[in-house]
């Protein structure tokens, strides 16, 4: 059971290495390579076209409407971080905007995730600070109820503790544990090549029915082809 009021100021990250290493593949590739798991749900969005992160998370457990615990979090980030924002009911107001994307990026956060809205998009585009949000709405929000900071959450479904590297691009929002990382990234690297040389193949001309053994399962299914 999660408790009110508290702040971790310890966080076990990864490696920068781990993390860098990590940040050169794609949601999709890092989902698949872990197993097809670590995926947050499609509803998380980002708030601009090319927004994209990748970094060891600073968790913050909010309440509904109130954005007070993220002016609590920027003290605990750290340069390579991403804040992970969840809520204790679903939200959708706009927690967040230019004047905390200012204040995070001077502590060094590559961006955020949050499980409720975000506004002033255009501003945050324009400086390039990555969000990725459940919605984008220009509700603002009170400072007078307390959550947590660098707590375990769910976010969008998906379990985030403190130092698990989150990773987002168009495809979606996925977290690699941090004990997973270096694992991970092997993995990860070891699947693009693999579909590097698929996809010289297909560009050949050469058919999926053919690469992967198809057409016999097929027959057998009942697959008919009928002149």
């Amino acid at each position: 059971m999660f408790a009110l009021g508290v702040v971790h100021r310890t966080v076990n990250r990864p490696s920068t290495a781990d993390v860098e290493a990590l940040s050169k593949f794609g949601v999709s590739t890092l989902h698949e390579a872990m197993g097809r798991v670590g995926l947050m749900r499609p509803y998380l969005r980002p708030v601009y076209r090319g927004a994209r992160l990748c970094g060891p998370a600073v968790t913050v457990l909010l309440q509904p409407g109130d954005n007070w615990m993220l002016h609590v979090a920027a003290e605990q980030v750290r340069p390579g971080d991403v804040v992970v924002a969840a809520c204790t009911t679903e939200s959708e107001d706009g927690f967040f905007g230019e004047l905390l994307a200012t204040s995070l990026r001077a502590q060094g956060a590559r961006g955020l995730v949050i499980d409720g809205g975000c506004r002033d998009v255009a501003e945050l585009e324009a400086m390039d600070f990555p969000v990725f949000s459940r919605a984008v709405n220009a509700k603002g929000t009170v400072k007078a109820t307390l959550g947590s900071v660098n707590v375990p959450v769910v976010c969008a479904n998906a379990p985030v503790r403190p130092g698990d590297v989150v990773a987002a691009d168009a495809d979606g929002v996925v977290v690699v544990p941090a004990e997973r990382a270096a694992e991970v990234a092997e993995a990860a690297a070891r699947r693009e090549a693999n579909e590097e040389g698929k996809r010289q193949r297909f560009a050949a001309g050469e058919l999926g029915l053919d690469m992967y053994a198809m057409r016999e399962p097929l027959r057998e299914a009942g697959l008919r082809y009928l002149d």
